[in-house]
């Protein structure tokens, strides 16, 4: 049997701001060690055993926010892997039409596979207990059940949603792996949460499926046929582009938004038999969807005290704390139950039960359109990155790293005019009619107006310091003429 992994990737991880920004979200982000949580779940689909239980597993396909196309493409290639696809979805539209994209893509793929649909910004402690728990699923899957996996609890916890189970569903050669989903509940108060626990009839709900991509598609349809038919029709009317499958914009912003869970998953309790089923499977693995800092402080190692310190960070006399310094020195004193974290651009600080309540400023940042909400001082694109250093009303300094090989496109603006100074590297730019080549501590100057482009051709990082002047230095102040990126067309971004 063929386990196909499908990685949804299109959260923007607001409870995690400020290290995580709408083009930048927690799944990209390295928390947890060197690797993002998106490269630690395509990881964990590294499965040496599979074949000895039947099983084999393909090239992930990924599900993605068309903003973030690049950031995923690079990350995969880190880890030398080739996607069977990276979907792009025009706009978030939660997880059921995501789904169904990728269940579309995969609809003439081989019969026998199974997908294995997990977010990208989960963690798992044990990878052989999930691997355990995926097998189990995988053959409940592969008769027509739509599976998810159920979280162990350890706690009261408040803030997940529950799966009831019910009677137990065997499989073919007579075990019993999962069980039949009775009552989905939504985040219950204190009191239910604990009755929950002590009956040991409740799981977390963990986000993570398993069905075949047609039993997926049938039941869509059969349920939210509105959804079903929004996507296929998105799906069908997209394109390649290189890497990756744009889906049709018009067509996708018709497509209702909604959950796996309530557009199919709680249809099918009660079903009778011979119907498609959904069932639990417990999955008791150390996992956390990593939802906001106090669960990233809980799954994060922690000193005697149970501080938990990343980056250039002194503390006295605090407990239970977490200080994340991202750019400078953080000196916390006496802090006890407490979250801290510095970026560049900004400063968090919130007692732990009270660090979720971020996601409504980040909302209020949105509302106020300021672009802490969005990017960082320092932004990805294909090419490298830049980083804002200081601005003022008629000028602005960018630190621009250039990956070796890489181009900017070729582009023109209409209101600034931009100077580059070298300071590592080798840089070749075209300037109107002309190309040169500066090295280290040479400078060139671009006047308004004129087509001009900035290549690496070394084999080091290419970094320059780029002084902005002029009347208006908005990103929107672009127009590109040919990119090696398929971004030739006026666009917002750099």
């Amino acid at each position: 049997m063929i386990i196909q992994p499908v990685i949804l990737s299109g959260g923007s991880g607001t409870r995690l701001w400020p290290l995580s920004r709408e083009y930048y979200p927690k799944q990209l982000i390295p928390l947890l060690g060197e690797r993002t949580l998106l490269q630690e779940t395509l990881a964990r689909v590294d499965w040496p055993d599979a074949p000895a239980q039947g099983l084999s597993v393909g090239p992930a396909l990924i599900v993605c926010n068309e903003e973030h196309r690049f950031m995923v493409k690079e990350q995969l290639a880190q880890l030398g892997r080739a996607p069977a696809a990276i979907l792009l979805e025009p706009q978030g539209k939660n997880t059921a039409p995501a789904l169904t994209l990728a269940a579309l893509a995969l609809e003439g793929a081989d019969g026998d596979a199974v997908m294995l649909v997990m977010p990208a910004d989960h963690y798992i402690r044990d990878i052989d207990v999930f691997h355990d728990a995926v097998a189990e699923g995988a053959r409940l899957a592969a008769t027509g059940h739509i599976v998810t996996f159920g979280i162990v609890p350890t706690h009261p916890e408040t803030g997940y949603g529950y799966i009831k189970r019910g009677g137990p569903i065997e499989v073919s050669d007579g075990r019993s792996g999962g069980y039949r989903i009775a009552a989905f509940t939504e985040k219950p108060d204190e009191e239910r949460a604990a009755a929950f626990l002590e009956s040991g009839d409740y799981f977390w709900n963990s986000g993570i499926f398993m069905m075949r991509p047609r039993v997926w598609l049938e039941s869509i349809a059969a349920y939210r046929n509105d959804i079903a038919a929004a996507c296929r029709s998105a799906y069908a009317g997209g394109v390649q582009d290189g890497d990756f499958y744009r889906i049709n914009k018009e067509a996708f912003a018709a497509c209702p938004s909604d959950s796996i869970d309530y557009a199919v998953m709680e249809r099918l309790i009660g079903g009778a038999d011979g119907d498609i089923t959904g069932v639990v499977v417990p999955l008791d693995a150390g996992w956390s969807d990593v939802g906001a800092w106090s669960s990233l402080w809980q799954i994060t190692p922690q000193d005697k005290d149970g501080n938990v310190t990343s980056g250039d960070v002194y503390t006295s006399g605090a407990r239970n704390t977490m200080v994340v310094a991202d750019h400078r020195l953080v000196v916390g004193i006496g802090l006890e139950d407490m979250i801290v974290v510095e970026t560049a651009d900004a400063v968090f600080v919130a007692r732990k039960d009270n660090a979720h309540e971020v996601k409504a400023i980040v909302q209020r940042l949105k509302d106020e359109a300021r672009s802490e909400y969005q990017i960082h001082r320092r932004v990805s694109r294909p090419w490298g990155s830049y980083e804002g250093l200081c601005e003022d009303t008629r000028f602005q300094v960018k630190r621009i790293i250039v990956k070796p090989g890489a181009a900017l496109s070729l582009q023109m603006h209409h209101h600034r005019a931009e100077h580059w100074v070298v300071v590592k590297g080798t840089a070749r730019v075209t300037r109107g009619e002309e190309i040169l080549l500066l090295s280290e501590n040479e400078s060139t100057y671009i006047p308004i107006g004129t087509k001009h482009r900035l290549e690496n051709p070394g084999k080091v990082d290419l970094e320059i310091i780029e002084v902005q002047s002029g009347t208006y230095l908005g990103e929107d102040d672009i127009v590109r003429y040919d990119d090696v990126y398929g971004r030739a067309e006026p666009v917002k971004k750099n």
